[in-house]
């Protein structure tokens, strides 16, 4: 494991949660994205669906609110942003959700039957409730199976990391990277991280999360093949992350969130047959 100079300290979890419409009907929560609206209300969006697991019929997303992040009851909202079967959607996956020069911009995956036409779609909100597509169509396709967004600012431009394989019919598992001006026009992709690990579905480059720790970065990714599993790698390079700087932390939690709280950090966890998303508080000491 790396000597670098980050060290991870995770709390006790608990459930933050259960979406299920009853006890009788249980629903799963798999990848999802919380944001913190203006009013200080939290929006919580994922994938939304009735167990057990059926990842290619996930067609809506929840949409949950609530007063405070972990001590007030969640409300459960109409869904948003239904696949549209129309123009080839057959499934709507892992929500991502940042604030930017007054509105809400959502960059999530849009399935199709052709799992190297996978695509990146955008769409844009003023109140987090009503949605608009991005005029322009898909942001852009990729394969295998290219999807579970995640968008930063690094400081001198906005940079999009997803989960992609080596070919478009199958590969090496990575996490992407592509870079834009204006959060519409994006680059070629880049590697940021490759497995050693070759496949199509799953692998261990699922729902890549990275966040700034002290003067570097750290990215975490979903271990699929072990489900409840979180690995984090950290780099001084937000482009570059490699094996050798694995820190040696144990999350079992399946596509984690990082998620800022004034000066607190979480980090939550959820998928199939897990009853909704948990949460526990997580110490970055950089």
């Amino acid at each position: 494991m790396t000597a670098a100079p980050v060290t991870l300290i995770p709390g006790a979890k608990r459930r933050l949660l259960d979406a299920s419409p009853s006890a009788e009907e249980p629903w799963y929560l798999n990848d999802h994205t919380l944001i913190r609206a203006a009013d200080g209300t939290w929006h919580l969006f994922g994938i939304w669906h009735p167990e057990p697991a059926d990842p290619l019929h996930e067609d809506l997303f929840l949409h949950a609110t609530a007063a405070n992040l972990t001590g007030a009851p969640w409300t459960i909202h109409d869904p948003v942003l239904h696949a549209r079967k129309d123009i080839g959607e057959i499934h709507v996956w892992a929500p991502h959700v940042i604030h930017h020069d007054g509105r809400y911009w959502m960059f999530y995956c849009g399935g199709r039957e052709d799992h190297a036409d996978y695509r990146i779609e955008l769409a844009t909100s003023t109140d987090l409730f009503t949605w608009e597509h991005h005029h322009g169509g898909s942001l852009f396709a990729d394969g295998y199976d290219a999807r579970d967004p995640m968008v930063l600012h690094d400081g001198s431009g906005w940079l999009l990391y997803y989960t992609r394989n080596s070919t478009p019919t199958g590969g090496f598992h990575e996490v992407g990277v592509r870079t834009s001006e204006d959060l519409v026009t994006w680059s070629q992709p880049s590697v940021a991280y490759r497995s050693a690990v070759s496949g199509t579905v799953g692998g261990p480059t699922e729902s890549p999360f990275v966040m700034r720790a002290g003067q570097g970065w750290l990215l975490f990714v979903c271990e699929s093949t072990q489900y409840d599993r979180t690995l984090v790698y950290y780099s001084t390079d937000p482009l570059r992350f490699e094996d050798a700087d694995a820190l040696d932390v144990d999350l079992d939690e399946h596509c984690a969130e990082i998620v800022e709280d004034g000066d607190q950090l979480w980090i939550t966890g959820g998928g199939w047959d897990r009853g909704g998303l948990t949460i526990r508080p997580l110490e970055v000491s950089a």
